[in-house]
């Protein structure tokens, strides 16, 4: 599939405009999100972390994108490829690694592991396929109904929720009510290992289901931080102006299997190299190198920075404790209210 380009040959401006400082502090967020995930996978494979664990290698830049343009107050809902958006949100490292390790000190105090990180802009990660789209549906309803025109609710989805019958329900009321929710299908061509042409009709997702809500529908490279950041600036400037919803799909593709269980022996080991020649991390390090704003030294030296820093967070969650089955009850039920005593 051809993408089409939303910066419009103003790469070159587009970099500029951030400014060296912003360009600077968006590697190093890319570079925490495959160090954060690389460092967390080989702990999972030493044993020190049980359940699943889904890596976003491979995907940095639609994410990272998204919160550099739109901003870190809004409501944001994604997958249990969550990881990356928690730390984007502001999630620490310390917390997030600790939560992955099943600690007291983790993001949900060791309670809900790998798929369901949260802050307090992020309604979580859900473990259930397009479990969170009628929750960021809710999430738009919410700040139409207060008034909030300068937020939006952004809502990450897997290709293989399309075909889910909450993305459908979700999509036609947040059109019937003029939602501004921007639903975002990270397209990494595998609902776990079965090609995307196997199991959509569509060829250009967004595109073709968009219109029958009424909606706008775009296709994205979500393999190219720059069109990304491009793309959501557009997008944010017409759901602010419309009000209305949006549907977009960013094509990209992951490095490793669904999940740490999947060997993914559905693609060539050639094809594999193919993809990983697109990682967009190694396109945005080129870019700044071309502009004079780093060299190789210097990126190693900040890929070693965060490295010991997620290095830190293992020993954190490594060193810190496990719960307590005294607290296994604790704010499973609402807190007391009108003299009811809720789990007693």
């Amino acid at each position: 599939m051809k993408l089409p380009q939303f910066y419009h040959g103003d790469r070159k401006k587009i970099l500029e405009g951030l400014g060296k400082n912003a360009l600077l502090n968006i590697l190093e967020r890319l570079l925490l999100i495959r160090q954060f995930e690389t460092r967390a996978e080989a702990a999972y494979l030493q044993g020190k972390i049980g359940g699943f664990f889904h890596s976003y290698i491979g995907q940095e830049a639609i994410q990272t994108a998204a919160v550099e343009v739109l901003g870190r107050d809004n409501w944001w809902t994604t997958t249990y490829r969550c990881h990356a958006l928690a730390l984007l949100l502001g999630a620490t490292p310390n917390e997030l690694m600790a939560e992955l390790f099943g600690r007291s000190t983790g993001n949900a105090k060791g309670r809900g592991g790998s798929m369901h990180f949260y802050t307090d802009r992020l309604l979580g990660g859900f473990g259930i396929v397009g479990g969170q789209i009628p929750v960021a549906t809710g999430a738009a309803f919410s700040l139409k109904y207060l008034d909030k025109k300068d937020q939006l609710s952004i809502c990450f989805m897997g290709e293989g929720a399309v075909a889910q019958g909450a993305f459908h329900e979700a999509l036609n009321l947040a059109s019937l009510w003029d939602l501004p929710c921007l639903y975002v299908i990270e397209n990494n061509r595998w609902g776990m290992g079965t090609g995307v042409e196997r199991a959509l009709a569509n060829e250009k997702i967004a595109e073709e289901k968009a219109p029958s809500y009424k909606m706008k529908g775009y296709t994205v490279d979500g393999m190219d931080f720059v069109d990304c950041y491009a793309a959501f600036s557009a997008f944010k400037k017409e759901i602010v102006e419309t009000g209305r919803p949006l549907l977009v799909e960013m094509v990209t593709e992951r490095f490793k299997g669904h999940s740490i269980s999947d060997p993914g022996l559905y693609r060539t080991k050639e094809e594999l190299k193919e993809c990983i020649k697109r990682d967009p991390i190694l396109k945005f390090q080129t870019d700044l190198e071309e502009m004079g704003i780093l060299n190789q030294e210097s990126y190693k030296a900040m890929e070693k920075k965060i490295k010991e820093q997620v290095m830190e967070a293992i020993q954190f969650a490594e060193e810190s404790p496990w719960p307590s089955v005294d607290t296994l009850e604790q704010e499973v039920f609402a807190p007391e209210e009108e003299g009811i005593v809720w789990g007693k």
